[in-house]
C-alpha cells in the first residue's frame, strides 16, 4: 500500500528541449540556461520556455499549491533547481528567451560574481517575484 502511494507522489519531469512547448506561451523550449517547471501537489508539471514565463503563470495561479517550482541553473546547462532557493540577475547583457534578460543561479555567491562580469541587479525569489508583479 505504502508503495503504491509512493508511486503516486509528485515529480520533476524531464524537459524535451527541442520539443517541448511552453505551458505559458506556446513557444517550443530549446534554451537549457532559461526554462522552469512547475509541478502541481496533485502531479501535473507544467514546463516553461523562460523563468519569466512561469512567474507570470504563478502570479495568475495563485490559488494552486505547487510542489516543485524548478529552475534552469544557468550555469548547469539542463539542470534544475528549486527556485525559491535560488537567485537571479537579471542583466541587459544575458538575453533569455522572453526578452526579460533574467537568468537563475544555485548561490547568491555565483549571482553576484556573474552580476560583477555582466552587469544587472541580483533578486532572490520573493524579490524576483515583487519585481515582476508590481
Amino acid at each position: 500500500m505504502a508503495l503504491a502511494a509512493a508511486s503516486c507522489a509528485p515529480s520533476p519531469k524531464p524537459i524535451n528541449y527541442g520539443s517541448d512547448m511552453c505551458h505559458y506561451c506556446k513557444m517550443t523550449i530549446v534554451d537549457q540556461q532559461h526554462a522552469a517547471e512547475a509541478v502541481t501537489a496533485k502531479g501535473k508539471a507544467f514546463k516553461f520556455d523562460a523563468i519569466e514565463c512561469m512567474v507570470n503563470y504563478l502570479e495568475e495561479q495563485q490559488e494552486q499549491e505547487h510542489a516543485f517550482l524548478l529552475v534552469n541553473d544557468y550555469e548547469a546547462p539542463g539542470e534544475l533547481i528549486p527556485a525559491q532557493e535560488s537567485y537571479y540577475l537579471i542583466s541587459p547583457n544575458i538575453p533569455s528567451p522572453m526578452g526579460a534578460y533574467l537568468s537563475a543561479f544555485n548561490t547568491e555567491q555565483r549571482a553576484r560574481a556573474v552580476q560583477s562580469e555582466k552587469d544587472g541587479e541580483v533578486f532572490d525569489w520573493e524579490g524576483l517575484r515583487s519585481h515582476f508583479n508590481h
